[in-house]
């Protein structure tokens, strides 16, 4: 069984940064795919981005690419996500997600592992 906890969410400024903190236990982090997706009051759930076991290919929704950075630390067991140039868009409950699957494909399947999730709230 894997454990994720989000950490990090609040509330900011429209063009201000958040840093969202993923951490894990329970089976071996290293071996899994992480992604983040978020989830606006009314909407769907969306994919936002996503790192390999290995941290070397990262994959964003195009939405956040250029303001979010996504990066893990496998001796931490740990995934971060970056936010910069917040807008009040960004607004929503944020989920890291887990699997051993590739994290290429992360943002069209089916997830094993789940987070609770932590709101961000951006104003304008």
């Amino acid at each position: 069984q894997v454990q994720l906890v989000e950490s990090g969410g609040g509330l900011v400024q429209a063009g201000g940064s958040l840093r969202l903190t993923c951490a894990t236990s329970g089976r071996t982090f290293r071996n899994l795919a992480v992604g983040w997706f978020r989830q606006a009051p009314g909407k769907e759930r969306e994919f936002v981005a996503a790192v390999s076991w290995s941290a070397i290919s990262t994959y964003y929704a195009d939405s956040v690419k250029g303001r979010f950075t996504i990066s893990r630390d496998n001796a931490r067991n740990t995934v971060q996500l970056q936010m910069n140039s917040l807008k009040p868009e960004d607004t929503a409950v944020y989920y890291c997600a887990a699997d051993p699957q590739p994290a290429s494909v992360l943002r069209k399947t089916t997830i094993d592992y789940w987070g609770k999730g932590t709101l961000v709230t951006v104003s304008s």
